[in-house]
């Protein structure tokens, strides 16, 4: 009887973790839907930043509205840490923050507020279409991971997309602010790779709440002489403008992107943002009045085919 009691004992052993095995991957997917919606939640956020800047330009001047912006960003993100008691990130986080302080919450905001003074928010639309597909390079870069390749087909094809349709709508025509919207889409794409990566170690609210207190004396002596030199015309608009840029695009936003990028990953939630422009051309044709091709509803379908297989390919990599 001890013969077979020892014999079935590591029988019984072994049989329970293979009934259990197949757990664990049923919580797996819940933060995978998490995450997602949460980058998607970043994305239709972002989706009103170039018509809230035009907004705002009709109040403010470029130079004020970006370090307005900033400053009140700062203000909202450091209640939240002193709230919160967050201790200061450690030594090693530091250079990180500073990368996305610089291309998120300086450089994005400076370079196409400085566009939008002679582009369309139709045509500052092409610098999102290529933004999803950089950001994917540089997470590649940066991290190490390497997506398959249905995953970086999806994303050229989505990009090719966007691209196509917002260049036709804009006549083909390169605009004076182009060099700002392509210095842009560099800055911030190296912005989100690193605040994605700190967002597995702290939480995406801090990430951004740090990278723009990293910033505050700057936009401090910023807006004190902006405001001395640029005039201020205080409207509805041009306050509900800096409003939304401030407290949604640059703190809200960049916190719900950041904590889904933390989930599902830099290169599958960068691909969420080939929605963006397309967005971005529905709120300027409500908000701005600006006109929108015929051919949007396709572009449409297209771009949301190509999201489809880039999150379908991103999931059978992991």
């Amino acid at each position: 009887m001890r013969a077979e009691s020892s014999a079935t004992a590591p029988n019984t052993i072994a049989v329970t973790p293979a009934e259990n095995r197949p757990r664990p991957s049923a919580p797996a997917s819940a933060p995978a839907r998490r995450g997602t919606l949460l980058a998607l939640l970043g994305v239709v956020t972002f989706s009103l930043t170039f018509p809230s800047t035009a907004w705002g330009l009709e109040s403010f001047g470029p130079w004020s509205l970006v370090a307005l912006r900033s400053l009140l960003a700062a203000a909202l993100a450091g209640g939240f840490l002193v709230a919160g008691r967050v201790r200061v990130p450690a030594r090693e986080h530091w250079a990180g923050l500073a990368v996305v302080a610089g291309g998120v919450v300086v450089g994005f905001p400076l370079l196409t507020t400085l566009a939008l003074r002679t582009s369309t928010t139709s045509h500052a639309a092409v610098v999102v279409g290529l933004l999803p597909l950089t950001t994917a390079v540089f997470s590649s870069l940066r991290t190490g991971t390497r997506p398959p390749r249905a995953f970086w087909a999806a994303a050229v094809a989505g990009a090719g997309v966007v691209i196509a349709f917002t260049v036709a709508q804009s006549g083909g025509a390169l605009s004076a602010g182009d060099l700002f919207l392509f210095g842009a889409l560099l800055v911030c794409a190296a912005g989100y790779t690193e605040g994605g990566r700190l967002a597995k170690v702290m939480p995406g609210w801090q990430v951004t709440g740090w990278a723009l207190l990293l910033t505050l004396p700057l936009n401090l002596a910023g807006a004190a002489v902006a405001l001395a030199h640029e005039p201020v015309r205080l409207s509805a608009h041009g306050v509900v403008g800096l409003v939304w840029v401030s407290a949604v695009s640059t703190f809200l936003g960049l916190y719900v992107w950041y904590r889904g990028m933390a989930e599902i990953g830099v290169a599958r939630a960068s691909q969420l943002q080939l929605a963006q422009p397309l967005l971005t051309l529905i709120w300027s044709f409500f908000l701005l009045g600006e006109e929108v091709a015929a051919a949007a509803p396709v572009a449409a379908v297209a771009v949301l085919v190509c999201i489809a297989l880039t999150q379908r390919a991103s999931r059978t990599r992991t």
